[in-house]
């Protein structure tokens, strides 16, 4: 985690790192920390904007020939591509990965800006790409995998055969859980987990 002296504390804001395993419930705690009026920059997000930009667009479809149809990536076809394989992933966060952090790094001096002294950064793979380096706490949502596995499914999209291989390729949640400076646990109620993220919170002066 970085440190801060008073100095740097005016040139950047504290990063908060919001991240956990699929089907956890990390966009519901995202909500919460908006509604606590924290700012969220969520990465998924600002990846898919990326991606709708007509020059990586093209970048992609010289890179993997076939993932843009009418002008539109698709994803699904793309992450089937260049699952498993690691040269193939490389090559695509070679294109999309500087962007992404060139859009993050300007929504979060837009912060800064508006008065904002921390950020939520929400990262999917925060642990898996080494991104904790740059935050100064993270929070890390879990619950027990078959949970995890159902409400992934009762989103849509997924079998649960893509959600367990989807889930073997990250960091485990036991993994995650250790390196977090707080969990939350979101096997219970919604109160229950405002009341776990109120005290997380409370607990980086946030409240």
């Amino acid at each position: 985690m970085r440190s801060f002296d008073s100095e740097s504390a005016h040139a950047a804001p504290r990063r908060l790192g919001l991240t956990g395993s699929i089907g956890a419930g990390k966009s519901t705690v995202a909500r919460l920390l908006r509604e606590r009026g924290l700012t969220v920059l969520d990465a998924d997000a600002e990846a898919r904007a990326v991606t709708e930009q007509p020059e990586v667009l093209a970048e992609l479809e010289a890179a993997f020939p076939g993932v843009v149809v009418g002008g539109t990536l698709d994803r699904a076809g793309l992450a089937a591509r260049v699952f498993g394989d690691a040269a193939q992933v490389a090559r695509l966060n070679a294109i999309t990965h500087p962007r992404v952090r060139a859009r993050m790094q300007a929504l979060e001096a837009q912060a800064v800006a508006g008065g904002a002294t921390w950020v939520v950064q929400d990262i999917p793979l925060l642990f898996e790409g080494g991104l904790e380096k740059g935050m100064d706490a993270v929070l890390v949502v879990d619950a027990p995998l078959e949970l995890r596995v159902q409400r992934a499914l009762a989103r849509g999209g997924l079998t649960r055969e893509d959600i367990l291989a989807r889930d073997a390729r990250q960091m485990s949640a036991e993994e995650k859980r250790k390196r977090a400076t707080a969990v939350l646990d979101n096997s219970g109620s919604l109160t229950d987990l405002e009341a776990q993220l109120d005290a997380a919170l409370g607990g980086l002066g946030l409240t």
